[in-house]
């Protein structure tokens, strides 16, 4: 490489370190400074009640090591888990079967197409206070359609056996479009000369799906998967407004525990702990996530 080469590339390299250090300083201020707060708190007894607990150090891993016995923390981590499970399922087979509908062609699914996309751009807490009305039971449509025709429903976010899947119906209606959208696109990029020698071949739509749709959008499924199970656990709006994480603790996530503990219980130091275990359990799943979709764009 001639000196003029080598001088260009070092001011290319220059500029654009400079051009990312506002936001770099802007993400540090406003990510990292507070990462670094939750971390030093979570090796505190800090309570509110005593704010001088902030700054005793005199048993650092006192909080990590009582997560262990917590039944409620570990309860909160199953019912994080079957939600995650339940809602990412859910999401992505609703949204591939729309999207397979909307790239059918007929036109009934295609002008359908921007009203699905709706409830992902809208606030969370709108989602929220819109679930909150439909679960009503004086004021929901559904309520008083089942009314009418002579059938009871019961109090779906206040029942034991419900009240989850009320929350897991409410985030699979509000994400189930980022799914649709990315496996859309994915449809949209498949040569349609393999559909049609697949046709010519004799080959039914179940096959033509199997053997070629289908291993075609599989790694933007997967993306789809990896991404919504990260997200999964950013529930809170819903929960805190349709249930409360009840009855009981049915519903009671780890976040959402953590809430209880710092704002209810007044116990900020031990809320940080169960904090921190959550994000670092949210950057394990986001390494694997990494990893499994860059072997697999290897593979593909």
């Amino acid at each position: 490489m001639s000196v003029k080469g080598a001088s260009y590339e070092a001011q290319r390299s220059r500029f654009v370190r400079m051009a990312m250090a506002p936001s770099l300083l802007f993400l540090l201020v406003v990510a990292g400074l507070p990462t670094v707060f939750l971390l030093v708190t979570s090796l505190t007894p800090g309570a509110l009640v005593n704010p001088g607990s902030l700054g005793d150090f005199s048993e650092p891993l006192r909080n990590y090591k009582l997560l262990g016995s917590d039944e409620r923390f570990v309860g909160s981590l199953g019912v994080q888990a079957r939600l995650s499970v339940y809602t990412v399922v859910l999401q992505v087979l609703l949204g591939t079967g729309l999207a397979l509908l909307v790239h059918s062609g007929q036109e009934r699914w295609k002008s359908l197409r921007h009203l699905f996309v709706i409830p992902m751009v809208l606030p969370p807490i709108v989602v929220a206070v819109i679930w909150k009305l439909i679960y009503t039971p004086d004021i929901s449509p559904i309520y008083q359609a089942a009314r009418m025709l002579g059938v009871t429903l019961p109090a779906l976010t206040t029942h034991v056996d419900f009240a989850l899947w009320s929350i897991v119906i409410a985030d699979t209606w509000e994400w189930a479009p980022f799914t649709f959208l990315m496996v859309l696109a994915a449809l949209q990029t498949l040569p349609a000369e393999y559909v049609e020698a697949a046709r010519m071949d004799g080959a039914d739509a179940w096959r033509v799906f199997g053997h070629i749709v289908l291993p075609y959008i599989a790694p933007v499924l997967l993306v789809c998967t990896l991404f919504r199970l990260i997200d999964s656990i950013k529930a809170f709006p819903l929960i805190f407004l349709l249930t409360g994480g009840g009855p009981g603790s049915v519903t009671e996530v780890t976040n959402y525990y953590a809430y209880l503990v710092a704002f209810n219980f007044g116990e900020l130091g031990y809320s940080s702990a169960i904090t921190v275990v959550l994000l670092a359990a949210t950057v394990l799943i986001s390494w694997g996530a990494m990893r499994v979709s860059r072997n697999a764009g290897g593979a593909e």
